[in-house]
């Protein structure tokens, strides 16, 4: 039973949340919803093999050669803890899926992984000829923008509304930060928009989201920023993530 539960059984608890995901569209909050069916369709196929595996007799395995391998060596104990211990492990991941809820990664995770950089994917799938359409940016497509724009004056004066949480940074500064993801949490990127406002961050504490509306502008150094004409506080959106 113990082996059935470390390979059908673990397979089966994880199948059935990523399924219960999927139905309550949450997948999202883990994948890009673009690998969602891959994931799906998978977890779908696993649980069909699980559950068709339990027509071979238990210990049935273990006698498929016909003989006898004798005792065990010390090699095989030693494979049978690291068995164990793997089997505990993965017990404690299977079951933190079910117990805990979704959630999203926290703004202070974003913040330890921001290195100052655009997101090294974003935009890479598009190819842009002539003026370029800014009207379906997210923070992403601006950051990326922001980082590598060589006549940066092009985009001054482009309105924009963008969704994400704020951080405010020394001297007052204030950015507007998403995370981006390509495939799925592990490779979860920040992306950082430098923003003007008023009166600077006010009491808007780091983590919270708003809705910004506002403009391009280009600062006496050459840079690119956002000139906020207003921010609304708003709940965590359904789909935290860009991608």
């Amino acid at each position: 039973m113990g082996s059935r539960w470390l390979g059908v059984g673990i397979a089966s608890v994880l199948s059935i949340v990523t399924i219960g995901l999927t139905v309550t569209d949450r997948l999202q909050l883990y994948i890009n919803p673009a690998q969602a069916w891959f994931a799906c369709g998978m977890a779908v196929l696993l649980l069909i093999g699980a559950v068709a595996s339990f027509a071979l007799p238990l210990g049935s395995e273990h006698h498929a050669h016909g003989h006898d391998h004798g005792p065990a060596s010390r090699a095989s104990a030693v494979g049978i803890a690291a068995t164990v211990s793997g089997g505990v492990v993965a017990t404690a991941v299977a079951l933190a899926a079910v117990v805990f809820p979704p959630a999203t990664l926290s703004a202070e995770l974003a913040m330890e992984r921001d290195t100052g950089s655009a997101p090294l994917f974003a935009g890479a799938d598009d190819v842009q000829l002539g003026i370029v359409d800014t009207s379906s940016f997210g923070v992403g497509d601006w950051s990326a923008t922001f980082a590598t724009a060589t006549s940066p004056e092009r985009y001054a004066g482009e309105p924009v509304t963008l969704t994400g949480f704020v951080a405010s940074g020394d001297g007052g500064s204030l950015s507007l930060n998403r995370l981006v993801i390509t495939h799925c949490v592990i490779d979860a990127q920040p992306a950082s928009l430098p923003v003007e406002a008023e009166g600077g961050p006010g009491d808007l504490a780091t983590g919270e989201w708003v809705e910004l509306t506002g403009e391009i502008v280009v600062d006496d150094a050459g840079a690119l920023r956002i000139e906020a004409a207003s921010m609304e506080r708003i709940p965590e959106p359904e789909e935290p993530y860009e991608y």
